[in-house]
C-alpha cells in the first residue's frame, strides 16, 4: 500500500500519545488504547492496539477480518489461543515478556491474562484494525435462527445466552459471580493443544564501556 501525502502539509501527524485513544475501559487495570491511521494519518499498512490486563481478565473470543495479528508480551504473562481453521483444534501459547505469538488474518482467537500488571501489543498489517466480537455474534444473531441451526431449544438458548451484552472486548463482566478460581483453567481436551514458550534469560543489551 502506498500513501499519497502532502509531507509538506501542516495536518500531516508524525508522533501521537496513545494514552488519548481509548477503545474500551472496564476499569484502571483492564482497558485498550488503539492506533490506527485515523489517529495518526502518517501510517501505512500498520496498527496496534495496547491492551492492559489484570490476572483471569479475557480479550473476548472475535476475529479480525482485514488483519493478522502479533501479540507482543511487554509485562506480565498471557496465553494467546487460536482455532487453526484447518486442524479444527484450539492452539494455547503462553507469553512472557519479550514472546510473542503470531494469529493469522480471519482466525477466531482470544487472550487471558495469567498475571497481574499484564501490558501486551498487538499489532496488524492494515492501517485500522477491524474486528468481529463473539459478543456480537451471541447477542445479535437471532435465537430461531440458532435453534433450527443447531437443533436447541430456542427458550433454553435465550436464557444461556441473556447474561451476554454487545461489544464487551474485556470479560469477565465486573458483575460477574463465578468463582474466579475455575475462570481460567486449562481443559484437557482432545481439541487443545498448549504450547509452553522455551525460557530465555532475560538480559540488557551490552552498549560498550560506561
Amino acid at each position: 500500500m502506498t500513501l499519497y501525502l502532502d509531507y509538506t502539509s501542516p495536518s500531516t501527524q508524525y508522533a501521537f500519545d496513545l494514552n488519548t485513544s481509548p477503545l474500551f475501559k472496564k476499569d484502571n487495570q483492564n482497558y485498550i488504547n488503539v492506533l490506527g491511521v485515523e489517529q495518526l494519518n502518517t501510517l501505512d499498512n500498520v496498527s496496534l492496539l495496547d491492551i492492559f490486563l489484570s490476572t483471569n481478565n479475557i480479550v473476548e473470543p472475535h476475529y479480525h477480518q482485514n488483519a493478522a495479528e502479533l501479540v507482543y508480551c511487554i509485562s506480565g504473562a498471557a496465553t494467546v489461543s487460536m482455532l487453526n481453521p484447518f486442524t479444527k483444534k484450539i492452539m494455547s501459547y503462553s507469553i512472557t515478556p519479550g514472546q510473542v505469538a503470531n494469529v493469522p488474518q480471519g482466525w477466531w482467537h482470544y487472550e487471558i491474562a495469567t498475571a497481574d500488571n499484564t501490558h501486551l501489543l498487538a499489532i496488524f498489517n492494515a492501517p485500522t484494525p477491524e474486528v468481529v466480537l463473539g459478543s456480537d455474534i451471541l447477542y445479535f444473531t437471532p435465537a430461531n435462527i440458532m435453534a433450527h441451526t443447531y437443533c436447541m431449544d430456542e427458550n433454553k438458548w435465550k436464557e444461556a445466552i441473556a447474561p451476554v451484552q454487545p461489544t464487551t472486548y474485556i470479560g469477565p463482566y465486573a458483575s460477574c459471580d463465578q468463582n474466579p478460581s475455575t475462570q481460567h483453567m486449562q481443559y484437557q481436551h482432545p481439541y487443545i493443544q498448549h504450547y509452553q514458550m522455551p525460557y530465555t534469560a532475560q538480559y540488557r543489551p551490552y552498549w560498550g564501556y560506561r
